[in-house]
This record gives structure tokens, C-alpha cells and sequence, in this order.
């Protein structure tokens, strides 16, 4: 690079971080002082409500706790906080209550024989998912105002196996209108608010979820995932969140998916506050016919796998890296330096400042269509819903107005794109292998304030990318960053090798304690 580019990129990074600490000093004093969800009222309920859904499921079969007992505690603990976090569209369900003490009937007179039992891992275990996903009898809005009575027909196929393996569903969850934005705010409900922050954004599409989790209404959460929807909410929330490979998880009932897409980057899949649970919800979850592809069963030796990161995107629309994420890349590398005995190597992997036309242009290429999806069958015209935004009169956020305009922009080059996805692909394809792993910065900062990402969005390239590339990514937390936000690293694997994802994920918590609490714990 030339000495001129040097000094241009030098600028750039200063505008960065000089907008970025004017947005925060303004949207904070808008917004006002911080506040963050208050805990459960006692040291017992806390107990109760922050364990894993593992550890929830074994209770419940060796009839340590009710399985009615959970289910009432987490839906009291949604009454109780929802009204801080606005994350409920739908719930909690009455009737969750009647499955869980038919559960616990059952188990009362050891009806559940011990092939149940491995049939049913989640027997008793409440979970929640988002609005979007089909969930049979229940509302299904997608944040549009058109469609605040719609209720699905029936359950989307991935709600349907967390049902089969015994889980029992107490909610539906908030999100952006038809998915496509990265705070989970709609002119339906409002914006969902971030239990460490009420402030600060819980990001996008299963922000709901998020915050759910991470402040203990829920046992589990099923997301989905079509430009870091998963781990965007993840990581802003501090919990653990899994993209599968591409075409892993049937898609039916997602978002009107069929499950018979072929190109696609959307997946669906798992959160949870701790990464034990992930692996066996994906054992749940995967296609029949690809359980033996993806190998979860095979064990995973994380000593003996290569390592390798990325400083940076490198892409001039994103905030530089801050200190603090860096500190988490350079705490992993040195882990994992030291449990393998061998380098965490850096991997220049090309193409990655491109990553925001590349998703832009794939984002085309997607059997839904965004502007059919917005005006639930009729076309909108997005300058018109401009201006009736303009006048307050629009039925739809802004940020569904940035994307109705995107739609009527410039195409991106579709041979300069595709050769770019390829040649990025091929790379990360011969670095990591069968037995490669590589970790990749969250975002450059943690949660912003609400309404940032109208000025700011392009950090959610750092998620994208792995959509662009179909790759699995695990979202994993990595502790609170100076002004008590979650910090975070995704994890990234070849196709097909979403254990080695996991594996990693569970090492990581091992080592630096995972998830943590947005309320302080009781002892």
C-alpha cells in the first residue's frame, strides 16, 4: 500500500470511532439512564430458572423437579420482566402448563420407558421461538401490523421436532419486520430492549430470543439465520447461538420457507445460555439424511485441531476492531496456542472487505421476496412508504423503508460477485479442511444504543460472511466488556463439520466462564 493509502485508511478509522462516540453520546442521553433486568426474587428461583436445558431435561426424568414446576417459574418470570424487555409476541401459553403436568403424570407412574427416554432428551423442558417460525395456533405476525391476527396452521417442521423430543413451547418471540434488520424493533409491538441495558439493542432477527435467554424466560430458544439473525442476537445478549451448514435443518414453516429451497443462505438452529446444550438440540434438529454427514455422535479431540484467525474484514464501511475485542482474539489464541501447543495462525482469506456487496448480491438471489414478504402479497412502493413515514402515517419501521429502497438501487455485478464467493469459498475450503477451526471477531464493539444501526449498520458484515460461504458458526460468549456489555467470537468450521464448532464452544466456556447473568447472583 502506498503511503497516501495508508493515510486515507487512518482517516477513515477516525471517522469511525469519532461517529460512533457522537452516536453514543447522543443516543445515551436520549435514551436515558441505564437500567438493566431486574433478577428473579430469590436465590432458589435463580437456581432453578439459569440452568442448562441438559441439566433441566435429567432433573426432570429422575424427578428431582416438576416439569410443571419449570414451566410455571419461567412463565411467571416472563410476566414479571416482559414489560422491561417488550420480547413476547405471543404467550405465555396456558396450555403449556397442562403438557408439563401430564409430563410429570407420566413420570409419576414410570409410564416413560428407558427408549422414551432417548427418544424425549428435552421431556419437560420449556422453549421459546421466534414469531417468524410457524408455531401451530399461535400468532404469526412477522412484525406487520397487516398480520397482527394471523396465527399459523401448523408448526414449522423444526418447532415440530423440539416437540417430538418432549420440549414444550411457552412463547414466540419479537423480531424486525420479515426478519431483514438487525435490531428487533416493528411498528407491531415496538423494539425488544437488552436485559444488561434496556437502552441498548438485543440485534437482529431473533432478538427476542436473545433476550429471553440471557435473562432466564426460557430454557432454549430455535432461531433462524440469514445474515448473522442467530448470532447477532447472541452475541449482543451474551448467550451461545449455532448457524448449521447450509440445508442441516429443514426450513418449513420458516418465515413461509417450503424446506425445499436448494440455494439458500437461511438455516435454522439452536441458543441457549450454556454450549452443552447446542449439540444435542442440533441432534434434534438435523435432517435424517444428514446426521451421518455432519458425524455429531464422533467426539472431537480440540488438542489435535489446527487454529487459525482473522484480524479484521477489512472492509472500509466497518468500525475499526476496538481494544476490547481485540483483547478477546488475543485471550483465544493464546488458549488455544497452549492447548495445542502449536500457533494460532492468521489466515489472509480473500475478498472479506467485500463481504457486504457480496451479501447483498446473494440476498437477490433468495427464493423470498423481501418487498412481497413486507406488503404480505402486495408490492410497496418504497418511496411512497417514505413519505408517509415522513408524515407519520407509515404502517412500517424505517429500517423496512432502507430496505424497500436497497431494492430499487443498483444491482451488484453478478459474475464479479460470484467469482469474488468462489475464490473467498476455495480459500477457506483448503485452509481449514476436516480439521481446521477459525475464530472470527463478533463485531468490532459491543451492543450499541437503539437506533444506531440507522447510521451505522455495516458491522454485521462480521456475521454475514458465513452465510455468503454456507458455513457453520457458533456464537460464543466471552464475558462483559467496561460498560457491562457481552463481549464475544464466533467460531467457524469447513461445511459439515459443526462439531468441531461445538467442541470448540464448550472449551471456550470451560475456560472463560460463558454466559453470565445480566442481573447480579444471589448466593
Amino acid at each position: 500500500m502506498s503511503f497516501w493509502s495508508h493515510v486515507l485508511d487512518a482517516l477513515l478509522a477516525l471517522a469511525h470511532i469519532l461517529s460512533d462516540r457522537l452516536l453514543e453520546f447522543v443516543l445515551g442521553w436520549y435514551l436515558g439512564p441505564h437500567k438493566r433486568v431486574q433478577g428473579p426474587p430469590s436465590v432458589e428461583q435463580q437456581s432453578l430458572l439459569s440452568k442448562s436445558a441438559v441439566e433441566l431435561a435429567q432433573q426432570i426424568r429422575e424427578r428431582k423437579v416438576r416439569s410443571y414446576d419449570i414451566v410455571k417459574a419461567y412463565c411467571e418470570r416472563i410476566e414479571n420482566v416482559n414489560r422491561d424487555l417488550n420480547a413476547v409476541v405471543d404467550g405465555p401459553f396456558p396450555e403449556a402448563l397442562d403438557q408439563a403436568r401430564e409430563v410429570d403424570r407420566k413420570l409419576s407412574k414410570k409410564e416413560y420407558s428407558e427408549e422414551d427416554f432417548r427418544r424425549l432428551p428435552f421431556l419437560g423442558v420449556p422453549f421459546t421461538t421466534k414469531d417468524s417460525t410457524s408455531v401451530g395456533g399461535k400468532l404469526h405476525t412477522l412484525g406487520l401490523i397487516c398480520r397482527k391476527t394471523e396465527r399459523s396452521p401448523q408448526d414449522a417442521e423444526c418447532v415440530r421436532l423440539m416437540k417430538e423430543s418432549g420440549a414444550i413451547i411457552i412463547a414466540t418471540s419479537n423480531v424486525p419486520e420479515v426478519n431483514k434488520w438487525i435490531e428487533s424493533r416493528n411498528m407491531l409491538i415496538g423494539g425488544t430492549n437488552n436485559p444488561y441495558d434496556l437502552r441498548r439493542s438485543v440485534g437482529g432477527s431473533s432478538g427476542g430470543e436473545g433476550a429471553l435467554i440471557t435473562a432466564c424466560c426460557t430454557g432454549f430458544g430455535l432461531g433462524t439465520d440469514i445474515g448473522g439473525s442467530i448470532r447477532i442476537p447472541a452475541f449482543n445478549c451474551g448467550v451461545f447461538g449455532h448457524k448449521p451448514s447450509a440445508g442441516a435443518v429443514n426450513m418449513a414453516g420458516c418465515t413461509f420457507r417450503t424446506g425445499k429451497e436448494k440455494e439458500t443462505m437461511v438455516c435454522a438452529g439452536p441458543m441457549s445460555r450454556y454450549a452443552k446444550d447446542l449439540l444435542p438440540m442440533m441432534q434434534v434438529l438435523v435432517e435424517p439424511e444428514l446426521k451421518s454427514l455432519l458425524k455429531l455422535d464422533q467426539g472431537v479431540d480440540v488438542k489435535k485441531l489446527r487454529y487459525f484467525y482473522v484480524a479484521s474484514n477489512g472492509m472500509p464501511q466497518c468500525n475499526p476492531i476496538n481494544r476490547e475485542a481485540e483483547r478477546v482474539m488475543f485471550k483465544v489464541r493464546k488458549h488455544f496456542e497452549n492447548l495445542s501447543g502449536k500457533d494460532v495462525r492468521h489466515a489472509n482469506i480473500p475478498n472479506t472487505k467485500l463481504t457486504g456487496r457480496l451479501w447483498r448480491y446473494w440476498m437477490t438471489q433468495e427464493p423470498a421476496n423481501f418487498n412481497l414478504l413486507l406488503g404480505n402479497g402486495s408490492e410497496l412502493n418504497p418511496f411512497v412508504e417514505l413519505f408517509k413515514k415522513l408524515l407519520g402515517q407509515s404502517d412500517y419501521s424505517m429500517a423496512a423503508i432502507y430496505s424497500l429502497i436497497d431494492g430499487v438501487l443498483p444491482k451488484e455485478k453478478e459474475r464479479l460477485m460470484r467469482e469474488a464467493t468462489m475464490k473467498c469459498k476455495k480459500s477457506v475450503q483448503e485452509l481449514l479442511g476436516d480439521d481446521g477451526v477459525l475464530f472470527f471477531h463478533s463485531s468490532p464493539r459491543t451492543a450499541p444504543f437503539h437506533f444506531y444501526p440507522l447510521f451505522k449498520f455495516n458491522d454485521f458484515a462480521y456475521f454475514s460472511l458465513f452465510n455468503v460461504l454456507h458455513l457453520p458458526a457458533t456464537q460464543v460468549p466471552m464475558g462483559l466488556d467496561a460498560k457491562g456489555m457481552p463481549l464475544g467470537i464466533q467460531v467457524v468450521s469447513n461445511a459439515n463439520n459443526d462439531r468441531l464448532c461445538l467442541a470448540v464452544a464448550e472449551e471456550l466456556e470451560r475456560a472463560f466462564g460463558g454466559w453470565v447473568p445480566p442481573f447480579p447472583r444471589k448466593n
